[in-house]
């Protein structure tokens, strides 16, 4: 009789998987968005304009200001640069015609003297004021000494872009300043200029005056000599320059 042997051999156990930790979790959801980041930006890198970019170069450049090509504003806050002096042209005085001995007999009618021709007047004239800067500029207080105003054509309308120049001298400073109308439209209007002196008010008497040029250098006002005060009423001097009609 042989012997029965009852073996019995234990079944293999299924091996479970091994669980994603939150730490693995992370580093797949890392890793995909990085490849989402990295696909969105290579996109961007080939086609800039591709709908996808919030700051296409396109949309940039179309709203970019357009600024007139014939001017040229300095920026607000510096002192523009000064310019050499230019000294105004004298007019020459008219001569004197000689008088001729006047003969007993003549057969020739003499003719009618000339009327000498008027000196062309300036294209602008200006009118003058002497206001506190408080009125414009309450922020100064008195601490404060300058000229502002604006540039008015024939029918009052602002022009701007024009140049208006400050020379002379004030108490032993030489004074050579220029500055452009339309600079400072926030206080005086759209033609608005303006032109520090000092932080205290002093007292001059026509040791200064303006002039008004156009873009290209040629005058197109008299010399107008203005006064300065030590007032705190009195520190801001206001020009009004309007167009002749």
């Amino acid at each position: 009789m042989s012997d029965i042997y009852d073996i019995d051999f234990d079944k293999p156990q299924k091996k479970s998987a091994p669980k994603l930790s939150m730490w693995d979790t992370l580093s797949i959801v890392t890793l995909i968005v990085t490849a989402c980041m990295a696909g969105y930006f290579a996109l961007i890198f080939v086609n800039p304009n591709i709908i996808l970019n919030p700051f296409p170069p396109k949309a940039a450049e179309a709203s970019l200001p357009t600024i007139p090509p014939t001017a040229t504003l300095p920026p607000p806050s510096r002192t523009p640069s000064a310019t050499p002096y230019i000294p105004p042209t004298n007019t020459p005085r008219p001569t004197f015609t000689s008088v001729f001995t006047p003969t007993l007999f003549s057969i020739i009618t003499p003719s009618a003297t000339l009327t000498p021709t008027a000196t062309p007047k300036a294209p602008y004239s200006a009118s003058v004021q002497y206001v506190a800067s408080s009125k414009y500029r309450p922020e100064f207080g008195c601490n404060w000494l300058g000229v502002a105003g604006i540039v008015l054509d024939k029918k009052g309308a602002h022009h701007i872009y024009v140049q208006v120049l400050l020379f002379g001298d004030l108490k032993g400073q030489p004074i050579n300043n220029i500055t452009v109308s339309g600079t400072v439209p926030q206080y005086y209007g759209a033609s608005g200029f303006e032109m520090q002196l000092s932080e205290t008010p002093v007292d001059t008497t026509k040791t200064l005056y303006l002039q008004l040029r156009d873009q290209g250098g040629i005058p197109l006002s008299e010399n107008i000599y203005i006064n300065t005060y030590s007032s705190c009423s009195k520190n801001m001097v206001y020009v009004t320059f309007k167009e002749n009609k």
